[in-house]
């Protein structure tokens, strides 16, 4: 199975999470490939059976809308059929961006095999589990 993690991080938070699912995608079997979304297009997700999506929350919380919000714009719709999963980290708020992200996807028609993985500010062990676990899931 081939698989992609797609992540945005300014602070090293979200790319630390980036890794864990990787890690659980590849215990599972898969082949796993890593982009931020300067290097993704439409094309980059049409092989893959899986991706997982990484933003944090940016300013009112939001996804971060100069490279993120835009590329999940472009791709969404070409996600259909395959096992998406979310994550990511936060500093203030509750989490409103993941709630919003996920309505998005639903609404796009995009399959959440997973549960969410949130983080507040740096991921601590229990955040890196579940996101190993998340991988594992949408690549097993």
């Amino acid at each position: 199975m081939k698989a992609a993690v797609i992540y945005w991080s300014g602070t090293g938070n979200t790319e630390a999470m980036a890794n864990a699912v990787a890690e659980g995608m590849k215990s599972a079997g898969a082949e796993v490939a890593m982009y931020t979304p300067a290097d993704v297009d439409a094309s980059t997700v049409s092989s893959c059976s899986a991706v997982a999506f990484g933003c944090p929350a940016m300013g009112a919380e939001v996804l971060e809308e100069a490279e993120f919000q835009p590329m999940w714009d472009d791709i969404k719709a070409q996600l259909t059929g395959k096992r998406v999963a979310l994550f990511g980290s936060y500093g203030w708020g509750d989490g409103e961006w993941m709630r919003s992200w996920e309505a998005d996807a639903n609404d796009a028609g995009v399959n959440l095999a997973a549960e969410s993985v949130m983080a507040n500010n740096a991921p601590d062990d229990a955040a890196i589990e579940a996101c190993k676990a998340m991988g594992a899931a949408i690549a097993g």
